[in-house]
């Protein structure tokens, strides 16, 4: 290093090769035109053996940059001493850097075309970066031993519509937390275990987690989004975070991620303005400024942006062998007057509110993604009525695998807390999902979205003394358990917690203490593996063979009946639904099948919480036709309760 006599770094320039690149020209070709998925194999920083010469490899993308130069822990942040060189006009700047090797500290300085803009920026394809509230970028690489064959050869079988898919949705950084002394949350690794003992014992086949991707603020969950490319420091390294997924595999669970491509943050460090000009982001902020999130919305339509989205998306289940992604606020992306009101928004060219370049992205990461990973789920939380979001782009849809059933979730929460007094008067958002449940593949999901912001946790929303708090909140998990469609629950609805998420904290782990709330937890288990292991309530989740109702028109009692159906008809199973305090004896329910019909599960069982009132294992059918079938069940319906038969054995 040259230093001036008075010890500070001068600024003659230390050499930076290159003879060296990772991009070839057809590689930047692909990029520009926006059809290079791979990126993270060429831009960033990628440590790298040159002729037996230590370095690293930069490339970052800054086509308004007149000078774009290298500075970090190496060279005391100078922001002079290490430029990169123009790749022609691709609006690369590149360079290898002697000497720079995993766990050297970096940021890109920018010197713009434009307004005499200059800006250290973190790299947007960095692999790893600094903890929080820190912002530099790390060099690092993603070397890792993988011990998770046998689920990646079996995972297809695990995720497809046909099987069973239960969610467990974590947030990592409060699922649980160190003794109160210390009370940080747990790293990668020391959740890895825990995380993965709990969820196979409750039975949930699949974990969700909260976007893990690098964010400067905690208070935004992980939706706000500056690192696309690295799972965030706060709880460990890249290969910590690899082990989790490995060990969450190896245990027979599967792990779907949030991904964010919907808006971004406003840091000075993030993709923002990036070099001197709207790079990623619209310009007009009638397209590319969220009003809802005071974020930037991405420029779908440039075709580099498309390149480096789609790249991440890839990335996750490439590098990290992710078996899902679920897209948060599509509807944000689907309409260009999302949350605006008139004069905020901008046609489209045919003058409607439809955002096509949005379109056009969304279909393209769905082919691209199912082309190189057809064994994996993408999932859409679509918030209104858009057609098709679940169906191939072949036939004109967006071509996700499933998506968010958000109306089954405000109707059914709505309903469930009612007064039940009041309930049949609004029977009809009960059964009202059952019009539209197989136009789309329907995850039903009661997510974190339901227990923040001043809403409440989900016992706190039920109605009636705590014995009725518990036993509406095991009937709602009952009917959702019992309905068409995957699963999800957020971390803490199994436990029966009081307050809110709260994200600074831990789940209430300390409730299991107590009876109620053990009888809940137990209950979601047993809702779990019966959903697992009976065919008639998975095997045609997505298909209407699998549902016929008994009756849905009993608003009067406040109670609903169906059955579920596995291929073929030859299991079945009955469901019988209770959304009152009223025990109803000998409660007649017509049946397809006359014989023996075993109790499967009684959510007002002794060992849940309940009163104890049930069927003594099971009824046997009279050759009594009602509800339009030639046989029918006189069962003991318990109050505020989810009752399931399986039929076992003709009469």
């Amino acid at each position: 290093m040259t230093r001036r006599k008075d010890g500070n770094p001068g600024k003659s320039r230390q050499a930076v090769e290159y003879g060296t690149t990772l991009l070839t020209d057809n590689d930047i070709y692909l990029f520009n035109e926006g059809s290079h998925f791979r990126l993270y194999n060429h831009l960033g920083a990628h440590p790298l053996d040159l002729n037996g010469v230590q370095g690293t490899h930069f490339a970052v993308w800054a086509p308004a940059a007149k000078e774009v130069s290298l500075m970090g822990d190496f060279n005391d942040w100078s922001p002079s001493r290490h430029p990169l060189r123009a790749r022609g006009r691709s609006g690369i700047w590149e360079g290898f850097v002697p000497g720079i090797t995993r766990g050297a500290l970096y940021k890109y300085h920018i010197v713009s075309n434009y307004n005499r803009y200059k800006v250290d920026k973190a790299d947007p394809f960095a692999f790893f970066a600094e903890v929080p509230p820190k912002t530099a970028s790390v060099v690092w690489d993603l070397d890792y031993t993988w011990d998770d064959a046998d689920w990646m050869r079996a995972r297809s079988s695990r995720n497809n519509f046909n099987a069973p898919i239960s969610i467990y949705e974590v947030h990592v950084g409060s699922w649980k937390r160190l003794p109160k002394e210390d009370s940080r949350s747990l790293t990668y690794r020391e959740l890895a275990p825990e995380l993965a003992h709990y969820v196979k014992r409750m039975g949930f086949t699949h974990v969700e987690f909260m976007p893990i991707m690098e964010h400067p603020f905690p208070g935004s969950w992980g939706y706000q989004s500056t690192g696309y490319f690295a799972p965030t420091s706060r709880q460990g390294t890249p290969q910590d975070f690899m082990h989790l997924v490995d060990y969450l595999h190896q245990n027979n669970i599967g792990v779907i991620l949030d991904w964010v491509p919907s808006h971004f943050p406003a840091d000075e460090h993030g993709l923002a303005y990036f070099d001197g000009t709207h790079l990623y982001e619209h310009a007009d902020p009638r397209k590319g400024l969220h009003p809802d999130w005071n974020s930037y919305i991405f420029n779908y339509g440039r075709h580099e942006v498309r390149s480096f989205l789609i790249s991440s998306a890839l990335f996750w289940l490439d590098k990290y062998h992710v078996d899902g992604l679920r897209l948060d606020a599509v509807a944000s992306m689907l309409y260009l007057d999302y949350s605006r009101k008139t004069g905020e928004w901008i046609p489209n060219q045919y003058g409607g509110n439809e955002n096509l370049e949005a379109l056009a992205f969304l279909r393209r990461f769905n082919q691209e993604v199912y082309k190189s990973f057809p064994d994996v789920q993408t999932i859409a939380e679509e918030s209104t009525a858009w057609p098709m979001v679940s169906r191939p782009t072949y036939v004109g849809g967006l071509g996700f695998g499933l998506k968010w059933d958000m109306g089954w979730m405000h109707d059914t929460l709505y309903y469930m807390t009612r007064e039940p007094v009041h309930r049949k008067f609004h029977h009809n958002e009960l059964t009202f999902r059952m019009i539209y449940a197989f136009s789309e593949n329907f995850v039903l999901p009661l997510s974190h979205d339901e227990v923040v912001h001043g809403k409440g946790s989900l016992l706190a929303k039920m109605p009636g003394d705590d014995w009725q708090k518990f036993a509406n909140l095991r009937l709602l998990f009952g009917y959702m358990f019992a309905q068409p469609g995957k699963k999800l629950l957020f971390m803490g609805g199994e436990l029966g917690q009081w307050t809110e998420w709260d994200h600074d904290g831990a789940l209430e782990w300390d409730l299991l203490q107590y009876k109620p709330h053990i009888g809940l937890q137990k209950w979601m288990q047993d809702l779990n593996f019966t959903y697992r292991l009976e065919p008639a309530l998975n095997q045609l989740d997505n298909d209407p063979a699998g549902f016929e109702w008994i009756d849905a028109s009993d608003s009067q009692n406040s109670t609903a009946s169906f059955i579920r159906k596995s291929a073929g008809a030859r299991d079945i199973v009955l469901g019988v639904f209770n959304f009152t305090p009223v025990p109803r004896m000998s409660y007649r329910v017509g049946v397809p099948r006359g014989g023996y019909w075993r109790e499967l599960l009684n959510s007002d069982a002794a060992e849940y919480g309940g009163s104890g009132l049930g069927n003594l294992g099971g009824v046997k059918s009279l050759d009594v036709p009602y509800h339009g079938r030639p046989s029918s069940l006189g069962i003991t319906l318990p109050p505020l309760a989810a009752v399931f038969f399986r039929h076992e054995a003709d009469g």
